[in-house]
């Protein structure tokens, strides 16, 4: 409902799920602005939007409260046999408890928010090493009654957008939410150049302002890097599962790369990769922990384990 590296997470669950039992109808609870990313899994049978986000900001609104009555009425449409709460956050569970059914969730020393457990019906505990892909396949396998297989993220790439390079090119994901997960200019820049000397088109992606800006910083400092316009999810999804390689900090779209078998690096300044570093079919490789961002020779030195 709040992380698109959940959702990206979330996909191996569905894809075993959907093995497990081919007929079963799955609905899915995300937030409205990544719609787009959860209707890239074939598996899922309808979405379900949920926009907290805005709705916290129109209260004095009366479409939002329309909408609100709207999405409580479809998540309450029919009874089902398990209602899965794989963030573990006081709002997912209290969310999760809206639907007809028993709820599944993380016990309390795995859920990110422990008075969320409060809400579940059958908890389920992780150790620290257990891969978040992992702990969510396991929750969904426990409540259904199935034993998963081997990972499958069970998407596609969306189509190639019309800003991507016709030359090869990688994808420089140098942004994100919180501040302490940046990774110095400097290091950047020299990354940056050691891919243009190897072939590779430099294409750094934005969201807002400050991450336009400092693409362009970049950038200019790059040879033959890009800065294309602001694109929707769709396009940079399709961005990234055409690229010849990503390398971005610990976000959902580096994530992603790891899903769609793009050859994909993880940068990491102040979250563990302990479990939540890049895993997928493909090649992966991180480096980086809370307070020890790597320096550009180690990230060049994890290019090297890619090839």
């Amino acid at each position: 409902m709040s992380s698109l590296g959940d959702i990206i997470h979330t996909f191996p669950a569905v894809t075993d799920l959907r093995r497990a039992l081919p007929d079963a109808a799955l609905d899915w609870v995300v937030e409205e602005a990544y719609l787009p990313l959860a209707r890239l899994h074939p598996g899922v049978t309808r979405v379900l939007p949920v926009a907290l986000r805005r709705w916290r900001s129109e209260l004095a609104v009366p479409r939002a409260w329309r909408e609100m009555g709207s999405f409580r009425r479809g998540l309450r449409e029919a009874a089902y046999d398990a209602i899965l709460d794989t963030q573990g956050l006081l709002k997912s569970a209290a969310l999760a408890c809206l639907a007809r059914g028993p709820v599944h969730g993380f016990g309390r020393g795995t859920a990110r928010e422990p008075l969320a457990v409060r809400f579940y019906d059958f908890t389920y505990e992780f150790v620290p090493s257990d891969h978040k892909v992992e702990r969510y396949r396991t929750v969904a396998a426990r409540a259904l009654g199935y034993s998963p297989r081997a990972l499958d993220y069970g998407i596609s790439a969306p189509p190639r957008p019309a800003a991507a390079p016709l030359s090869p090119y990688c994808v420089l994901l140098h942004s994100t939410a919180r501040a302490a997960k940046l990774w110095r200019d400097a290091d950047w820049i020299e990354l940056g150049r050691h891919l243009a000397s190897r072939g590779l088109a430099c294409v750094l992606p934005w969201g807002d302002e400050a991450e336009r800006l400092r693409a362009e910083r970049l950038a200019a400092a790059i040879p033959r890097a890009a800065v294309p316009a602001r694109m929707p999810l769709a396009e940079a999804c399709g961005l990234i599962g055409h690229a010849q390689l990503v390398v971005g900090l610990d976000t959902g779209l580096m994530h992603l790369a790891a899903a769609l078998r793009v050859p994909v690096v993880g940068i990491f300044c102040d979250s563990e990769p302990l479990d939540a570093h890049p895993l997928g079919t493909g090649r992966a490789a991180f480096r980086g922990a809370v307070g020890k961002p790597p320096t550009a020779h180690e990230v060049i030195a994890a290019l090297e384990e890619l090839s």
